[in-house]
């Protein structure tokens, strides 16, 4: 008994140890200490050449969309972002020294910036795209914390995080970090362009592109192996960026830099959805990175190595109204009076160089939600003169909706029919209510 009890009694020690070291690894994971606040510098304190570099570096981030309310003041914050998880409210990054950053020092911001933690400590949402982040240089920090800190200073505190049950418990995202961040600086590759290298870059770094285009897990970090294969944006599918892409083939240097710069070229579809605001801020970027990010991206379409601009492939304009109609006369009537304007053949849209239906990507998809998407919210143009189509959700039925995608697809690809398209309407319309 007293040999049995003598076991016992190590055994609780161990177990107790383990305990204690567990939590102390646990609380060394977790803790990170607070960054002193400053007094809110003068935007005169900032070089005006590193402040107007630092405006284009945000354009390339697209920081103002995340950041910005719907009829909010820019970069103050409180937009909603939904997650799977959970809805976010963005944070106030103007200089305002209660609800923004104008206590941040460039050390607070740039440990935000890589690693996920505000100037107090707390852990930030990766819904802040850090794990691309990491990869952005000190002097693009410097010059974006210029551009910032040069802003209006706007008072408003973001609403409170409405996620999952104890999701909301911020040491939580330690682990997270843990798992997924991987904080690692950009090392470009001499046996490539500069403009390939520039343009990784951004692509990787600021840009974030595969914060969207790559799948993601049942924990929100992005697919290892599987950077750029597709993912899922606010409701819309983001095509995967890589040689798996079907329309591959049809884009090039050329194609992907009009898109980028303008939201839609005469080969392909406009931009929808969350690519929209990110067409509009490029548009204000400067040429050279826009054409490098194309570069980089083509790179990625076409793994095999060409010598000078590569062709796209030829594709003849197709357009089976006569079979279309048959199968789906009511909906051969509602495009004439409600699509016909802008695209169908030789419409005034068309002969403006702006894409045939069929040449849309989203069309010719397996999957229906793009072009289900497209109809229910619209398409905002990009800047004065991009594409735009207003929302059909509150003037078709489900079914009506359903039987116009059908017969779209029918006249204007060669690809089989959607299956359960009704219920596939139903179903995004409801996403897009809650």
């Amino acid at each position: 008994m007293k040999f049995s009890k003598r076991y016992l009694a190590i055994g609780a020690a161990f177990v107790s140890a383990a305990i204690v070291t567990g939590l102390g690894l646990a609380a060394w994971l977790v803790y990170e200490p607070p960054i002193a606040k400053i007094r809110r510098p003068s935007a005169s304190n900032f070089d005006r050449n590193l402040v107007v570099r630092g405006e284009q570096l945000v354009t390339v981030g697209d920081c103002i969309v995340c950041h910005t309310a719907p009829n909010g003041a820019p970069f103050a914050g409180a937009r909603a972002l939904p997650t799977p998880f959970g809805t976010l409210f963005s944070n106030n990054i103007t200089p305002d020294e209660k609800t923004g950053i104008g206590t941040w020092s460039l050390a607070a911001f740039s440990r935000a910036m890589r690693q996920g933690v505000a100037r107090d400590g707390s852990h930030l949402y990766p819904a802040l795209p850090y794990e691309h982040f990491t990869h952005v240089s000190d002097e693009d920090l410097e010059a974006i914390y210029a551009f910032l800190m040069t802003r209006q200073p706007v008072a408003r505190q973001a609403p409170e995080n409405q996620l999952l049950p104890g999701l909301g418990f911020r040491p939580l995202l330690a682990g997270w970090k843990l798992l997924f961040l991987r904080q690692t600086e950009f090392q470009p590759l001499a046996s490539e362009s500069a403009s390939w290298n520039r343009g990784k870059y951004l692509v990787d770094g600021l840009a974030h592109c595969g914060g969207c285009h790559t799948p993601r897990n049942l924990a929100g970090g992005e697919e290892s192996g599987r950077e750029f294969a597709g993912g899922v944006a606010e409701g819309w599918n983001a095509p995967a960026l890589d040689e798996t892409n079907p329309s591959a083939a049809r884009w090039n240097v050329a194609s992907l830099f009009a898109y980028l710069k303008r939201g839609s070229d005469s080969g392909h579809g406009a931009a929808g959805g969350p690519m929209g605001p990110v067409v509009e801020g490029l548009s204000r970027l400067n040429d050279a990175d826009v054409e490098a990010i194309a570069v980089y991206i083509d790179s990625r379409m076409h793994p095999a190595p060409i010598s000078g601009e590569r062709a796209v492939d030829a594709e003849p304009a197709m357009d089976n109204r006569s079979a279309a109609a048959a199968a789906h006369p009511d909906a051969d009537l509602l495009f004439d009076g409600a699509c016909s304007g802008c695209h169908a053949p030789r419409a005034p849209m068309n002969l403006n160089g702006r894409p045939l239906l069929s040449f849309t990507t989203d069309l010719k998809a397996d999957d229906p939600r793009n072009s289900v998407q497209a109809l229910l919210q619209g398409i905002a143009a990009p800047g004065e003169k991009g594409a735009y189509m207003p929302s059909f959700s509150g003037t078709v039925t489900d079914r009506q909706l359903a039987d116009l995608l059908a017969y779209a697809r029918a006249r204007f690809t060669d690809k089989p029919a959607w299956r359960d398209l009704e219920a596939t309407v139903a179903d995004i319309r409801k996403e897009n209510a809650e």
